[in-house]
């Protein structure tokens, strides 16, 4: 690529989905690295940064934190690495996402038994609000 092409933040957000916020976040978290800049200073982005954007936004997609991302992308990067390091990475995501969908549904049970026991009429008694203020249930 030659000194005047490159996208300006605009475009690279369009080209990977990134928003031009979150692209700035992720240079400033160091998961991009740095972005050469025109002469009048606005950042230029090639289509090498535009894959890694859709790698960072993909893998986001997935509930992978920053810190798994950065390893990630340090693998990804890596041609000499080892599968079963990607593969430990995902497995302990995958367990960690499974202790959020079992938290997830213990409070989508608990609030469905919650308004179950609400009479959803005009008195004043409610299960729900005793409940959230810590209040016992006869």
């Amino acid at each position: 690529m030659n000194a005047g092409s490159g996208m300006n933040i605009s475009a690279a957000s369009r080209a990977s989905g990134v928003s031009a916020k979150m692209i700035r976040h992720y240079e400033s978290l160091g998961l991009v690295p740095g972005v050469r800049r025109s002469e009048s200073g606005y950042r230029q982005y090639d289509e090498t940064t535009v894959h890694l954007l859709r790698f960072i936004r993909r893998a986001r997609d997935l509930g992978f934190d920053t810190k798994e991302i950065a390893a990630l992308l340090a693998l990804w990067r890596n041609k000499r690495r080892s599968s079963a390091e990607v593969k430990r990475i995902a497995l302990q995501h995958v367990r960690a996402l499974d202790a959020r969908i079992a938290a997830l549904q213990s409070m989508q049970r608990t609030l469905a038994h919650l308004a179950h026991g609400c009479q959803g009429d005009e008195r004043p008694d409610c299960p729900i609000l005793d409940d959230l203020s810590g209040s016992t249930i006869p």
